[in-house]
């Protein structure tokens, strides 16, 4: 090991909750590891080291400057938008992101979220468990009308990496597959795509899935306007950013029986507030974040940090934003 690197993660505890051991991380300096870290506690713990990794603490330009020894910012997701890119690059630190490592993790996600939507099936065990099946008497019994997805439509919107394996998904559920795109390239060779706008997207899809990144332009894009176009049972997936919803005109929509349902790993401010007008809509799942972190997604992070810090030290860095 060499002492002379000295790495800092300062928010580690997702990445590894104790199975995803930082080995790789380990083998290239000396390592000092945070679960979380304050704001106000950023420059203190990074004042001696070269290269530090971040998920989202963040790294102003107030920051950035008060860390001379500073030479490498590695993110531990996709997004870079913690970091002050341009500030970084006046100081002379490179930064670095993980273009891609959860996208069979967030693909799998959504349809978890939609199965389970549809078909309930731990409402029905507890119902089991709670002997409704004993007392009902009959061989089957449903506490909701079950749906096929097959012949169903499936709107993407934004179809990069995340988008296209959704809608492979969606294909081999036998739905059809829409989708609207900034750019309209590479069209989907499944029967009966489409590129179309997002109203006409929103109108006639059973089902839409976000994933695009958040922007000025779509920040809210999603509001009562938008949601006004769907389907009385359609179904809202966002796996993408919070910031793209409006959220106090979903749990509206939700409550007033304008859509069927809404199924979010994201929020707008996370953790969630208390007071966010989803958590008592109906009709509504939400998961803490989570479609990225499978195991596997997780150890082709860190495997990936690793190798992007390998390429700082080598003088050839990879995957620069």
């Amino acid at each position: 090991m060499s002492v002379s690197v000295k790495i800092v993660v300062l928010d580690g505890k997702t990445l590894n909750p104790g199975d995803n051991p930082w080995t790789p991380m380990e083998e290239i300096g000396e390592l000092t590891i945070y679960d979380r870290t304050p704001t106000d506690q950023i420059v203190s713990r990074c004042k001696n080291a070269s290269i530090v990794l971040t998920n989202k603490v963040p790294f102003s330009a107030n920051t950035l400057a008060r860390l001379p020894d500073l030479k490498f910012i590695a993110v531990t997701a996709t997004g870079y938008n913690v970091v002050d890119v341009d500030a970084a690059k006046k100081h002379g630190i490179v930064v670095s992101n993980v273009p891609e490592y959860s996208t069979e993790s967030v693909a799998q996600h959504v349809f978890a979220m939609l199965l389970s939507f549809l078909h309930r099936p731990v409402a029905h065990h507890e119902a089991v468990a709670a002997g409704r099946w004993q007392s009902i008497g009959d061989f089957s019994f449903t506490l909701q009308p079950i749906h096929e997805l097959a012949g169903k439509t499936m709107g993407v919107v934004g179809l990069g990496r995340i988008g296209r394996a959704t809608a492979k998904l969606a294909n081999a559920f036998g739905m059809r597959v829409i989708a609207s795109s900034r750019t309209e390239k590479n069209p989907l060779t499944y029967a009966g795509f489409k590129w179309m706008s997002v109203e006409n997207l929103f109108k006639e899809s059973d089902v839409i899935s976000l994933h695009l990144p958040l922007t000025d332009t779509n920040s809210q894009f999603v509001n009562s306007d938008i949601l006004d176009l769907m389907k009385p049972s359609g179904i809202l997936v966002n796996t993408a950013r919070g910031g793209l919803i409006n959220e106090t005109e979903l749990a509206s929509a939700l409550n007033t029986g304008k859509i069927g349902g809404a199924l979010l790993d994201v929020v707008s401010t996370e953790p969630i507030t208390s007071n966010n007008p989803l958590l008592a809509a109906k009709n509504c799942i939400i998961t803490p974040h989570v479609a990225w972190a499978t195991l596997a997604a997780r150890q082709r992070l860190l495997r990936i940090v690793a190798e992007n810090t390998h390429a700082f030290l080598a003088g050839s860095p990879a995957n620069v934003v």
